[in-house]
């Protein structure tokens, strides 16, 4: 396993982090705890989660995944061996104060996310979206007294555009606190819009960058076919994350540009995940890729990523896959 500091910062993490936002709902527990296990193993000792998960899941699903991790971190006794980061924003229940960055909103989902987490820290408290209602002033004084108080070594954000990073950046200036020290934004071979803005941002402030979604979904597995329908039980068919994922990716142009893509990796003895994950991190600017598997022999191809040689061909052919895609409308808010 490598290891990159996030951003400017002291913290050392796992070139990889295990993303666990299917624990519970995709992946029911037993089978979690054999991909964390499985993990530990391979040195991935960085893992992802959210208040909101699992993916797709409903109100009376929510907060099943940080349950499961803390289960699963209780009987193995090994707290001290992971790097744990987490998130809130999204509605968790229907009293008021339910959702967004106030300072009561973060207050309360840090402490139900600790309990469910049966830890009495995280590593790094993110925003999982952007709050528009509530004054980033508010919100990063809030933050900062969890760092204070020892629940929260570090807090980063999930989602946002460079504009508002930049504002919430310039606000913890202002305010002379140490603000966010990474952000988390969604990138892969098939979705590179933040490397026009918000990858040049990070890297000149010191920003620690965890992608999200670097195999797409599973899409850049190349598994899928143009004309098939979505496979059950994946993210495609997953709950309230289904549509939200065809809309992103199953489209036919998506489907050709992947296709194209696998022959050049196939014909070097290659795997479609591997170079994905690989590609991902061969930018400067990332710290980790979150990565998921739905077993724990799905692992292997991930950590593979760390042998793949880009040679021209490889190189021009990851290249030309987001150049051929059309270009669409930037979605604001949550992307």
């Amino acid at each position: 396993m490598q290891y990159r500091n996030l951003g400017k910062h002291g913290l050392e993490v796992p070139a990889l982090c295990l993303g666990t936002m299917t624990f519970g709902l995709q992946v029911e527990e037993k089978t979690s705890h054999e991909i964390l296990d499985r993990a530990q193993e391979m040195k991935l000792s960085f893992l992802d989660t959210a208040d909101a998960y699992p993916l797709g899941g409903t109100r009376e699903t929510i907060g099943e995944t940080e349950a499961i991790i803390g289960r699963w971190m209780n009987s193995r006794g090994n707290r001290d061996n992971l790097i744990i980061a987490t998130k809130c924003f999204a509605p968790t229940h229907k009293r008021p104060n339910n959702r967004g960055l106030s300072r009561k909103h973060i207050m309360d989902s840090v402490d139900a996310s600790l309990k469910r987490l049966q830890t009495d820290y995280v590593d790094l408290y993110q925003s999982h979206g952007f709050d528009t209602s509530t004054p980033i002033e508010e919100t990063l004084r809030a933050f900062e007294d969890l760092t204070r108080t020892g629940k929260v070594r570090y807090v980063g954000c999930s989602n946002y555009p460079a504009w508002r990073l930049g504002q919430a950046l310039s606000a913890a200036k202002g305010l002379n606190i140490s603000g966010y020290a990474s952000v988390q934004p969604r990138y892969n071979l098939l979705y590179r819009e933040i490397e026009t803005e918000l990858l040049p941002l990070a890297q000149a402030e010191g920003l620690g960058v965890l992608v999200y979604n670097p195999l797409a979904g599973g899409f850049l597995s190349g598994k899928y076919k143009s004309g098939q329908a979505p496979v059950e039980g994946t993210r495609f068919t997953l709950g309230t994350a289904a549509e939200r994922y065809q809309a992103r990716y199953w489209h036919d142009a998506q489907f050709s540009a992947v296709s194209t893509l696998k022959e050049v990796a196939e014909s070097k003895g290659l795997n479609m995940v591997s170079v994905a994950v690989a590609w991902v991190l061969r930018n400067p600017a990332v710290s980790s890729a979150i990565i998921g598997a739905s077993r724990a022999d799905q692992l292997e191809a991930n950590l593979a990523a760390f042998e793949v040689h880009f040679d021209e061909e490889l190189e021009q052919a990851c290249e030309a896959l987001w150049w051929s895609l059309p270009r669409r409308p930037i979605a604001e808010g949550y992307r």
